[in-house]
């Protein structure tokens, strides 16, 4: 029973990357303008993309 956990473990991080993946290109689609205006994260001024990223000003 535990290699099923850690199966359906695996199973919800990657389903959870993927929607944040999803999500994020929606997102970076849209104006910059309106990006900032719903205070999305500015990821290009990180170095990485899992770093932690800076808020729009």
């Amino acid at each position: 029973m535990l290699i099923l956990t850690k199966i359906a473990s695996l199973a919800a991080e990657y389903s959870k990357m993927r929607r944040r993946y999803k999500t994020e290109r929606s997102v970076r689609a849209l104006p910059l303008e309106i990006q900032k205006d719903i205070g999305w994260l500015d990821l290009q001024s990180s170095n990485s993309r899992h770093s932690t990223p800076e808020i729009c000003k």
